[in-house]
């Protein structure tokens, strides 16, 4: 049987690596998983009551790009977050979480050339492992672009060749960053947007952690594109409600962007979209229009930041995150370094070449561990103190 090629070169997954990695080796401790970015905080205790209220709409096939309530909420709380007005009929669809929007968004609007080539799409390199794999799907050439120390963690895709940003389709951008917390100033925005214009692609901004930061939210892609009055096909964003709201198990999320893009994704939708259960997205229409729940989510995080701030501030290279609920710490080697802490504390934590590629001989996550904050204070703090005893003493 002959198999499609396109999916030859790509690496295991992250986490059955890991498996890979650390389970032929005993635990040194008590286990404590800080790999993968799961939220453990408590979702608001209205959410079951909803979905018990409307448990008969189980019978009926739900609207596969959001039911107009849930539309409506969502446009309401874009409005209120970001002060940008779109229209909820045909400028949102409602996605199974950011991962499936960011997939089908590049089947739907990737075209088969650029310029009459073969189309570039530019990824942060690390990055979420799906914008990969919707770029090998359409047949494009991904072009992973490094989000180091060196340039803020954010991709200077400004700096690439012409002939690159010439073929450039879609370039995707996550901010707050997955994993190293940064977040895209305006400037950044209008930098991208503007190089956006002149070569005419589109960008995918990936704002999943958007809710959980310090002090000030961060700016929004759309909303800068709005300011600086861009075409409404340029941007698209994406939200869920699993970061947010720590409801990652119901698989609510959306895109929004120009209205010619959203009836694309939505008609590729129609075909080959799961839409969300009736229930659950009369859950997220509540759940999108409430605040309290994500003020309190937000303020337990940034406890964790102070709490993480306390034990590694003074660990050589040590960057505290402005956002998000990862930390990204320096070691010699992300794998030695993953393997030792597990052998020897019991702690298992993500080495960051899984979230990258090697591009020229290199890997910008190879001397760094992703360690996600998502346990409850006590048990993370046991956690890096063990971590901070065995990897930086």
């Amino acid at each position: 049987m002959d198999f499609p090629e396109r999916f030859s070169n790509l690496p295991e997954y992250a986490f059955p690596r890991l498996r890979g990695l650390l389970d032929a080796h005993a635990a040194g401790g008590d286990v404590l998983h800080m790999t993968i970015g799961e939220p453990q905080h408590d979702f608001p205790d209205w959410v079951l009551d909803i979905i018990t209220r409307h448990g008969k709409e189980f019978r009926k096939y739900p609207p596969n790009a959001g039911s107009p309530e849930l539309l409506a909420s969502i446009a309401g709380w874009i409005k209120r977050r970001f002060g940008v007005t779109v229209d909820a009929a045909t400028q949102i669809s409602t996605v199974n979480g950011t991962r499936e929007g960011l997939y089908n968004a590049a089947m739907a609007l990737c075209p088969e050339t650029k310029t009459g080539k073969q189309p570039v799409v530019l990824t942060p390199n690390p990055f979420y492992q799906v914008y990969a794999v919707a770029a090998l799907s359409v047949g494009a050439d991904p072009v992973y672009v490094a989000a180091d120390v060196e340039n803020g963690f954010m991709p200077d895709y400004v700096g690439l060749p012409v002939d690159v940003l010439n073929r450039t389709a879609i370039a995707y951008i996550c901010s707050p960053s997955n994993p190293q917390g940064a977040v895209a100033s305006r400037e950044y925005w209008q930098d991208l947007i503007t190089l956006a214009e002149k070569y005419d692609f589109q960008i995918f901004a990936d704002e999943c952690y958007s809710e959980i930061y310090r002090d000030t939210p961060p700016v929004g892609a759309l909303q800068v594109a709005r300011e600086m009055g861009v075409d409404p096909e340029r941007v698209l964003i994406f939200h869920s409600l699993s970061k947010r709201s720590n409801l990652p198990g119901l698989r609510s999320g959306f895109v929004a962007g120009g209205p010619q893009s959203i009836a694309r994704i939505k008609k590729l939708r129609d075909f080959s979209g799961a839409p969300l259960p009736l229930p659950l997205q009369r859950v997220a229409e509540k759940v999108w229009a409430d605040e309290a729940h994500v003020v309190e989510n937000r303020a337990l995080y940034c406890e964790k930041f102070d709490i993480a701030d306390e034990i590694l501030g003074d660990v050589e290279g040590y960057q505290s995150p402005e956002a998000g609920f990862f930390l990204w710490l320096p070691v010699e080697d992300g794998e030695a370094a993953a393997l030792k802490l597990w052998q020897e504390t019991g702690v298992r934590v993500l080495p960051g070449a899984y979230l990258s590629r090697d591009v020229d001989g290199r890997n910008p996550g190879h001397k760094y561990i992703r360690v996600a904050m998502v346990a409850p204070k006590q048990e993370m703090r046991q956690g890096l103190m063990r971590l901070k005893r065995c990897i930086y003493s």
